[in-house]
């Protein structure tokens, strides 16, 4: 009778009739995810945390206008989307920064940070000149 998305498109809402005893009822149809391993920087492996990827994002996007559950829904349904198992904890930064870079500098460059583990202050500066250089190509380009 009727369908539509349910819950951040995760599930499909079905409204159903019975042909024989026309009674109504719902039924809820899950998408079949496969988990995602993590393999991390010292070779260890782990089960892709949704909440930890988050928890990182939020700290780098905390009093910024990022809305960080988006950002990190929108890479988890990447990954799903490449049908892979395994990622690196260096492809799923990367994916981040990536994403931040493009939504909000500040966010970018706080995430960098902790990320890259950024040394002193001239690695920090590093990064700061990286991205005016790519803003001033990007203005010259318009």
């Amino acid at each position: 009778m009727d369908s539509r998305p349910v819950a951040e498109n995760n599930s499909i809402r079905r409204r159903r009739e019975c042909l024989s005893c026309q009674k109504r009822f719902t039924t809820f149809e899950m998408i079949e995810t496969l988990p995602i391993i993590v393999i991390k920087k010292n070779g260890g492996k782990e089960l892709f945390d949704k909440q930890k990827l988050l928890a990182g994002v939020m700290k780098a996007t905390q009093k910024r206008p990022v809305d960080a559950v988006s950002l990190v829904n929108e890479i988890e349904g990447e990954l799903q989307n490449t049908l892979r198992q395994e990622v690196s904890s260096v492809e799923l930064g990367e994916m981040v920064m990536a994403k931040l870079k493009v939504r909000d500098e500040v966010a970018y460059v706080r995430f960098a940070s902790v990320y890259r583990e950024f040394k002193d202050i001239d690695t920090f500066l590093e990064e700061l000149n990286g991205l005016k250089v790519d803003a001033l190509n990007e203005k010259a380009d318009q």
